[in-house]
């Protein structure tokens, strides 16, 4: 790896969430000061984040984050120490990685940002998965509501149902219903069979699982329906929504469904890691089958198949603040060892082995939540062919299903090559997962054998004319100049 000029390593972060707070607190101690790109304007990640720093909307930290108010605020006060030390740039999005530089954008204006050494502690994003009426006004991930309610302190409707599985979905109609939004009902696909068999695992974990079990409680006793085992038919509207269909398990395929008014819905399957700028830095990936998604291959310390390039949090693997903290700690100190620096003295900060042990805890409990929230096979044979599964080219289940039956596809590329799903402005990342279950139903191969989506820059959306000027998209560089 090359440093800069007078040898002294460039090291950037990706992501100021828990994991890039932390790993830049361990190398600031160890007398290192790396830039820290932050796509947000404020520190603090997805599930620390910060109201607006100016403006009349304030809540404190105990409304804000619940029973998490006290690890937010060492987040957020660990990073604020951190300020006159490390050079920290919010408000700033890493949409490509090249030859040792992260391609940014901050106001309107790209930068490349070279490294020596490089952490990407990117974070998640939601599992969306399509249903009728889903790209309908007043659909918002659960991810997205969080967002509203946050940083703007506005819920998404007035009478709002949510609906799909995971965590996520109880832990965001709790913090609806306790800042006064009318919640009509929280709808799980997950059965109460399925997540009481994985009791076992999480109790490995007996704290998180009480809070989760209060969430849940806690909604009950509010008096809102909370539905288990659903299968969701449809998201109800025209223009706008204006309700929701399930069936309950066990009801007869041929009788109504069920359904409920509302104004808006909160819809998410859980959470997906942010994997596109470790796919351009070149890591390898594996399938891992326990939350059915491909992953960074990583050793136990974070590093990556590619030299002086690291993984911490859950970008690298759904695992939750805490042990995004401990990964993004465990990856500044494998970077420390391997630049050859002496390691900081940190008071009351763990050893490798105590990071170790927590972690597997961590893991143990996490392989429950998959299984308690894992959505019920099958998954995309409900879909009529009329759904859209990629919002951002209008393709349908029906194209998607033909191309594979007419034209043989067994891999997910060659499907996005031939339907041009996956090349909108998401690349992927809200439709991919939806198109590889479809193609592994269709051919009745594993998930894992049809392969995944290779990332492509942009990942997120920027001006044409940035990609153009970058190179970072050659192909349509190279059109552009033969026009």
């Amino acid at each position: 790896m090359s440093t800069t000029s007078n040898d002294t390593p460039r090291i950037v972060i990706v992501g100021a969430g828990p994991a890039g707070v932390r790993a830049a607190e361990t190398l600031v101690a160890a007398g290192l000061a790396p830039i820290v790109l932050d796509e947000n304007a404020r520190w603090g990640g997805q599930i620390y984040r910060q109201p607006p720093a100016t403006g009349d909307f304030k809540r404190s930290k105990r409304t804000l984050y619940g029973f998490e108010a006290n690890k937010a605020e060492g987040v957020h006060a660990a990073m604020a120490a951190l300020l006159p030390h490390i050079d920290y740039r919010p408000d700033t999005l890493a949409w490509s990685i090249g030859a040792q530089r992260v391609d940014t954008l901050h106001a309107g204006r790209a930068q490349s940002v070279p490294f020596s050494h490089l952490i990407i502690a990117g974070g998640a994003t939601d599992r969306v998965l399509p249903l009728p009426g889903w790209t309908l006004p007043g659909v918002y991930t659960l991810g997205g509501a969080q967002i509203a309610l946050k940083a703007q302190g506005c819920a998404i409707g007035t009478r709002v149902v949510f609906a799909g599985t995971g965590p996520l979905l109880y832990l965001v109609a709790y913090q609806y219903a306790k800042a006064g939004a009318q919640v009509a009902a929280v709808i799980d696909t997950s059965s109460l069979a399925q997540q009481a068999a994985a009791l076992p695992r999480l109790a490995r974990d007996p704290s998180t699982l009480a809070k989760g079990l209060y969430y849940a409680g806690w909604l009950r006793a509010q008096g809102i329906r909370v539905v288990r085992g659903a299968t969701l038919v449809r998201i109800r509207g025209e223009r706008c929504v204006t309700g929701i269909e399930w069936r309950a398990e066990g009801r007869v395929e041929g009788r109504a469904p069920l359904a409920i008014d509302c104004d808006a819905v909160g819809l998410g399957f859980g959470l997906r890691p942010e994997t596109q700028l470790a796919d351009l830095a070149g890591c390898a990936f594996r399938f891992d089958s326990s939350s059915r998604t491909w992953l960074p291959s990583l050793d136990e310390a974070g590093r990556s198949s590619v030299a002086g390039i690291y993984l911490a949090g859950d970008g690298a693997g759904i695992a939750g603040a805490d042990a995004a903290e401990l990964a993004g700690r465990r990856a500044a100190l494998a970077l420390i060892d391997d630049l050859g620096v002496a390691r900081p003295r940190m008071p009351g900060r763990e050893s490798d082995a105590a990071i170790a042990h927590r972690m597997q805890r961590i893991a143990a409990f996490r392989a429950g939540l998959d299984a308690a929230f894992t959505p019920r096979e099958p998954c995309a044979s409900p879909w009529p062919d009329e759904t859209i599964v990629c919002r951002c080219e209008e393709i349908d289940a029906g194209a998607l299903r033909a191309c594979i039956r007419n034209d043989g596809v067994t891999e997910i590329n060659r499907l996005k090559a031939l339907t041009r799903a996956g090349m909108g402005r998401c690349q992927g990342r809200m439709c991919g997962e939806a198109a590889a279950l479809l193609l592994a139903e269709e051919t009745g191969r594993p998930l894992e054998a049809v392969g995944r989506l290779r990332a492509q820059a942009p990942i997120k959306p920027v001006p044409i004319s940035l990609a153009l000027h970058s190179g970072a998209v050659p192909e349509i560089a190279e059109e552009a100049r033969d026009e």
